[in-house]
């Protein structure tokens, strides 16, 4: 049997997308979330876990990884730490808490970064973040007000207090005894950051790093993840079984609650597929509590839509309300509002962490078994817990116009087939 994998993330997308990686090749996969200490389930060789931090601040997102950091230094697993492939969170705080533990445990730890993501345009050279050829701080996944300075990892990494070298592309790309080289010249304690702009080049880091004997602590996005668990297959990891549900006639329910401009255009396409139905919610409507009468009949509404066998979009609207309502507010008050009916839904959609992670918890489901993967960056799997229907994450800024209509089209074949993956 092969060693069993840690992944820890900020949010639920990001759990699962890293996670994905391995489930798909299938190695049995599952993501958890919640207060509980991870543990491994023996139906599983790779565990996420949400640690809901990325809207923490600073001091208390490292808090809680050092905490489960301690409670896993001494296991046998292989850990990844999954960052946001725009930086988004306090990655860098995160990271120096892990290494805390980790490096007191085992002072020979390797550490490899890279939050390269190809396939999602997220790109590293002279260890700065690209997202589609663009330095990431002028993009719309630069905070206003955040330091320029720390979209460069280097920079990020050292405003934590933690050291780090670049090892360039041209090192990458010289071959693997080079490659494997310049990772043995990087001192102890000090964050191998590896620039990456294709998959060939997250290979090529992954097997050099696996290669070692010395133990690792990978860091990265999805990219990274998928180049990882490449190389494990390849090596031989046992594997999962195929997964059914049963056919149902009822609809999906899809909520998006990511403000990114790429899940307000695929949102917009969506509701132009036949059978489906969108459905705004205003967040006057969640915030005051003298509505409860319209909350109801707007519940029963799209629960009486999805039993009729109709995909209903549900998104918040863009108004002044909502942007002046933390994000962690506005989504467990949707997924209050939502929960009745999305115990009549065929199947799950969420794209956006908070999102995910508030409307699964709110119906009693604490873990997803992670199947298959749609496209890059979006998972499939099914619920564990109250609830077991297919349901699939996505990211706010993944995918194009056109990956929610996917995303329903596969759904529709599995509620009529009731085969998943």
């Amino acid at each position: 049997m092969g060693r069993p994998w840690f992944i820890l993330a900020d949010d639920l997308t990001g759990a699962a997308d890293s996670a994905i990686a391995f489930a798909r090749r299938r190695v049995p996969s599952r993501v958890t979330w919640g207060e509980a200490p991870p543990t491994f389930q023996p139906d599983a060789l790779v565990l996420a876990h949400d640690l809901a931090t990325r809207e923490l601040d600073a001091a208390a997102a490292a808090r809680r990884h050092r905490e489960v950091s301690q409670r896993i230094a001494q296991s046998q697993a292989r850990l990844f730490k999954k960052i946001d492939s725009t930086l988004r969170g306090h990655p860098a705080d995160e990271i120096a808490a892990m290494l805390d533990v980790i490096l007191a445990h085992e002072p020979a730890t390797r550490i490899v970064m890279t939050p390269a993501f190809p396939a999602m345009g997220r790109t590293v050279r002279s260890a700065q973040v690209f997202v589609h050829g663009a330095p990431l701080q002028f993009t719309e996944y630069w905070r206003e007000g955040k330091e320029p300075a720390l979209a460069n990892l280097i920079h990020l990494l050292e405003s934590a207090g933690l050291r780090a070298c670049n090892v360039e592309l041209a090192t990458l790309r010289a071959g693997s005894n080079a490659l494997a080289s310049a990772l043995d010249r990087v001192g102890d304690a000090v964050v191998a950051v590896c620039d990456a702009e294709t998959d060939g080049d997250l290979e090529r880091i992954a097997e050099a790093s696996l290669a070692s004997d010395r133990p690792a602590l990978f860091i990265g996005s999805a990219g990274l993840a998928h180049a990882l668990a490449q190389c494990v297959s390849r090596a031989g990891m046992p594997r999962a079984t195929s997964h059914r549900c049963e056919p149902s006639a009822n609809g999906a329910l899809i909520v998006v609650g990511s403000r990114a401009q790429a899940s307000r255009k695929a949102l917009v396409q969506a509701t132009t597929l036949p059978e489906a139905q969108g459905v705004t919610i205003d967040p006057a409507l969640l915030v005051h509590d003298a509505r409860a009468a319209p909350q109801a009949a707007l519940a029963k509404k799209i629960e009486d839509l999805l039993g009729a066998g109709i995909d209903v979009v549900v998104d918040i609207a863009p108004t002044a309300d909502a942007q002046n309502l933390p994000d962690a507010r506005l989504v467990s008050m949707l997924a209050n509002l939502l929960a009745p009916a999305a115990r009549s839904a065929s199947a799950l959609v969420a794209t956006g962490g908070e999102t995910a992670s508030a409307l699964l918890t709110r119906l009693g489901i604490d873990g997803i078994r992670l199947l298959d993967e749609i496209e890059p960056g979006i998972p499939l799997g099914l619920t564990l817990g109250a609830v077991s229907v297919p349901v699939v994450t996505k990211a706010g800024g993944f995918g194009d116009e056109e990956c929610l209509k996917r995303i329903m089209a596969r759904l529709r074949f599995i509620k009529q087939t009731g085969t998943v993956a």
